[in-house]
């Protein structure tokens, strides 16, 4: 077996029309495929983030699943998340290479937002 990338990550969701203004509204994301409002695709330049209510699996910060967001600059992206009064988990950390936080969707999906720091 030879896997080649990530086709895509996908979350649950319990109202598909909250989700999808948080990503497209909050995050800026694009929609792509839309496929009877049940399964939503948006297209990012190296993946694919699917959101869904076709699955019985629950929204949850603590599943273990994530998906982190390279933005071009992290306060700002955290200013619009505090414009849209989007709960924050962990505010902004840093790593040696990073920085850092996680958010929530408005279903309860971690979505980590993060900035690399220059080289």
């Amino acid at each position: 077996m030879k896997v080649t990338g990530i086709a895509f990550t996908m979350y649950p969701v319990k109202d598909m029309a909250r989700a999808r203004k948080f990503y497209t509204e909050v995050l800026g994301l694009v929609q792509g495929k839309n496929f009877a409002d049940q399964w939503v695709e948006y297209y990012l330049d190296n993946g694919c983030l699917a959101i869904t209510d076709m699955t019985p699996v629950k929204p949850d910060s603590n599943a273990g699943g994530s998906i982190a967001f390279e933005v071009e600059n992290l306060d700002e992206a955290m200013a619009a998340i505090a414009a849209a009064k989007v709960t924050v988990k962990v505010p902004i950390f840093h790593s040696p290479v990073c920085r850092m936080a996680v958010v929530l969707d408005p279903e309860g999906n971690a979505v980590t937002l993060h900035e690399k720091k220059p080289v």
